[in-house]
């Protein structure tokens, strides 16, 4: 996933790629320990990730690209 800023957070991150469909959705999956980030459950929600991250949740695996 390709981001235009200096970071985006995890639960933005979430709704972004549709893998949650609400702010509260992606708010529990992060606070539930379900969702890690490059290979560490993050339990973050404001975790601010930047070009080169990798987050993993539900099976999918998306990788923050900076541009």
């Amino acid at each position: 996933m390709k981001i235009t800023t200096e970071y985006i957070k995890l639960e933005a991150l979430l709704k972004f790629a549709a893998l949650c469909s609400t702010g509260g959705e992606a708010k529990n999956v992060i606070q539930d320990g379900l969702v890690s980030v490059n290979g560490e459950v993050c339990t973050m929600r404001g975790k601010k990730l930047r070009g080169g991250d990798k987050v993993i949740y539900n099976g999918e695996t998306i990788e923050v690209e900076a541009t």
